[in-house]
């Protein structure tokens, strides 16, 4: 299975939001999965990466999602790459560079400042994850 592709079709089924989707993956299964909720929930801290966090602490009944994989069609921002790093998720895969917030090497890299062993592979069906944001983005101006 692939999972970036779960993360993408998360992200198309966005509306009036950032179309991000994200998913939690543990030994090989999904276990918990997100899209933007900002504008839903009326909460600056509902992003997928953030709410499919809670997801799998709740599943896994531990907020330390260790030997967890996420996957996200764009690259977190710090509020989201800092739950990511203190959450002790192993391996990061992400879609779309974010230049302008991304906190996990394109702007800034948290890991930098945190005793963190946090593996960040970014460009991950970049093509993919780009074309979804520009349609939102249109859909959105």
């Amino acid at each position: 299975m692939n999972f970036m592709e779960s993360a993408i079709d998360i992200a198309k089924t966005v509306q009036g939001e950032i179309a991000v989707g994200a998913v939690v993956v543990k030994n090989g299964e999904i276990i918990a999965s997100s899209a933007n909720k900002k504008e839903q929930d009326k909460d600056v801290t509902s992003h997928a990466e953030i709410l499919a966090l809670r997801m799998a602490a709740k599943k896994l009944d531990s907020w330390r999602l260790d030997d967890c994989d996420l996957y996200v069609t764009l690259e977190p921002c710090p509020m989201c790459a800092w739950a990511i790093i203190n959450s002790r998720i192993k391996n990061v895969y992400f879609g779309s560079f974010d230049t302008n917030y991304g906190a996990l090497g394109s702007k800034i890299d948290l890991r930098q400042i945190a005793n963190s062993k946090l593996k960040v592979y970014g460009g991950i069906m970049e093509k993919e994850c780009d074309k979804i944001l520009e349609e939102c983005f249109k859909e959105l101006r």
